[in-house]
Order: structure tokens, then C-alpha cells, then sequence
């Protein structure tokens, strides 16, 4: 499994991350199941939200954290082995965001009991905060950071400037920006390629101008979650009918490479240059295994541009 930098930290982690999305309904026997195979896999970094789980029935917020935590139980060594992310700042009574010290606060808190751990290693924003106070954000950072509560702060979902505004009061380095991304839902890098180009629709700038260069710049891990997905929520690319040019490159290079297209779909993240680390979402062991296997596969550039043009992006 090949590492990354994660963010200015020193810290190097996996570039393929096991999400703990879609676990709310599993028994503790599958999500050993799951939590074993990315172990072998070379996964030691676990992704969580307190939202996970919330419209599960009989469930709720923190949810998915406390099955993974119920089914493990993880002895203290075993802690430490693993990096566990959560986030916090979406509710849903009335639906929408709050980013103030308050619920930043007693969401983490939430989190820690919910997870059975005295610690989280990552806690994110998850969506931006249209009425976020950055020294309301401030705040509560420090007052998890000095508890000893959290040990590195991210967001999810931000632009370049929303990420500014909070570093005006935020002292901690921002280490993550978690945001979706695929070969199809893209935009985040193709906007880059089809730059000043009238008629193009990857030329539309729609994350505030350069998500990914602001990323490297300032020395922020990017996570792509929803690796797999044609766009938002419209389903996955892989052996769909809309991407047969797709599938058919997919298949050529995973014939090349002795893997299956869900690791050459991996691989088209990982190859670039930014050290990305990349969601999975699957509860399904033998699919951690096969997207795990895109960790270090070295495609070319003309491999990597090429996968760009077969999911229909345009390539001046």
C-alpha cells in the first residue's frame, strides 16, 4: 500500500481510505469482515461522520460510529494502530449546517463515546457553514486540541476560499479537504485542463478557483470520496452503459495490469502528483481488496490522459 504526506504533519498514511458510510445495518461478523480485509489490504485509516447512519431505522446520529466501535472492540493497542476520522457540522432538524464552538464541541464529544476511544485523530467539517464564524471554529479547536480530544483538523466540501476565511482565526493546519471525485465527476481537475475556454463545460470554474492547486500550495490532503460515481448520487460509471468508451479503456488497462477496473479507477486518482487518498464506501471485502490494488499501479501519462478523454472530458 503506498503512502502519502498527510498534510504538513510529517505523518504519512495510506492512499486508500475504508469509509464507514454504509455500515448501519451490517452485523458485527461483516464489519469484522470489512475491517479485516482493509487490514490486510494495508488500510489503516477508518472514515466516519456523526451523520452516518442517522436515517437508518431505529437509528441516529453517531450510529455507523458506534457499530464499527461495538463490533470491534478494539483493545487499546489496537487503537493506536489505526487512524479513525469523523466529522461533524450537519443536522437535520431543520436540515442544514452548524459550525458553532457549541456543536463542534459536543459533536466530537459524541463521537468519542460513540467510537470507544479517548482520542479521534481527524475531525472535519463536512459541509460548509454558510453563517460559520471562524473564530467560533477557532475555539473549538483549541479547546479539543488542548483536552487532548482531536489531534489534527480538516474540512469537507470547501473552496480555496472558504478554507482561507477559517485559517483567519484557525491556528491549527488544515490537513484534509475531503471532496467528491471521480473520472467522471471530475471538475476539479478538468477545469484546469479546459482553462479560458469559451464553450467547454469542464472550463466552468465551480469550487471557488482551484481546489486542487490551493490543496498542494498549502500542503492539504485531499480525500475523493465517491470514487466510483458517474456524478452526484447518478449511480457508478463502472460497467455502465452511459461510459461504454470508459469501461472499455478500464478493462483494457486492468487486462494490462493484471487488476480489475475498480483498481485502475483507484489508480487514475492516485497517480496524480497532489498524493491524494482515495474513500472507498463498499462494505464488501473482496471490493476493498480489488480497489486497494490500484494503491501504487503506475499508469502513464498517456494512460491517465487517456482515461480522462474516455469519460468524455475534453483534452485541448
Amino acid at each position: 500500500m503506498k503512502t502519502v504526506p498527510f498534510g504538513p504533519t510529517g505523518i504519512r498514511v495510506p492512499n486508500v481510505v475504508a469509509g464507514m458510510m454504509r455500515i448501519a445495518g451490517d452485523t458485527d461478523e461483516q464489519i469484522r469482515a470489512l475491517y479485516t480485509a482493509s487490514r490486510e489490504a494495508g488500510i489503516d485509516f477508518f472514515d466516519h461522520a456523526d451523520l452516518y447512519g442517522f436515517n437508518h431505522p431505529g437509528g441516529g446520529f453517531h450510529l455507523c460510529e458506534r457499530r464499527f466501535a461495538d463490533a470491534l472492540r478494539l483493545t487499546p493497542a489496537e487503537r493506536e494502530q489505526i487512524t479513525l476520522q469523523t466529522k461533524t457540522s450537519i443536522v437535520d432538524d431543520p436540515w442544514g449546517y452548524d459550525q458553532s464552538y457549541e456543536h463542534i464541541v459536543t459533536s466530537a464529544e459524541e463521537s468519542l463515546k460513540a467510537l470507544g476511544t479517548d482520542y479521534l485523530d481527524v475531525l472535519l467539517l463536512h459541509r460548509p457553514d454558510a453563517l460559520v464564524e471562524p473564530e467560533e471554529v477557532a475555539r473549538a479547536f483549541d479547546h479539543l486540541e488542548s483536552s487532548g480530544k482531536v489531534r489534527a483538523f480538516g474540512v469537507s466540501n470547501h473552496t480555496p476560499r472558504q478554507i482561507d476565511l477559517l485559517k483567519t482565526a484557525v491556528t491549527q493546519p488544515i490537513v484534509v479537504n475531503q471532496v467528491q471525485l471521480s473520472i467522471t465527476h471530475a471538475t476539479i481537475i478538468t477545469q484546469g485542463l479546459s482553462s479560458n475556454m469559451v464553450g467547454q463545460d469542464d472550463s466552468i470554474t465551480r469550487d471557488g478557483g482551484g481546489v486542487v492547486d490551493h490543496a498542494r500550495l498549502g500542503k492539504i490532503t485531499l480525500q475523493a470520496w465517491s470514487p466510483f460515481q458517474k456524478g452526484f448520487q447518478e449511480g457508478v460509471f463502472l460497467g455502465s452503459p452511459d461510459y461504454p468508451e470508459l469501461n472499455a479503456e478500464l478493462d483494457r488497462l486492468a487486462a494490462k495490469y493484471q487488476v480489475t477496473p475498480t483498481a485502475i479507477a483507484v489508480a487514475w486518482i492516485t497517480r496524480h502528483p497532489a498524493g491524494m487518498q482515495v474513500v472507498l464506501g463498499t462494505t464488501k471485502p473482496q471490493r476493498v481488496a480489488d480497489a486497494a490494488a490500484g494503491s501504487d499501479i503506475p499508469l502513464t501519462r498517456g494512460e491517465w490522459y487517456g482515461l480522462v478523454r474516455a469519460a468524455g472530458h475534453h483534452v485541448p
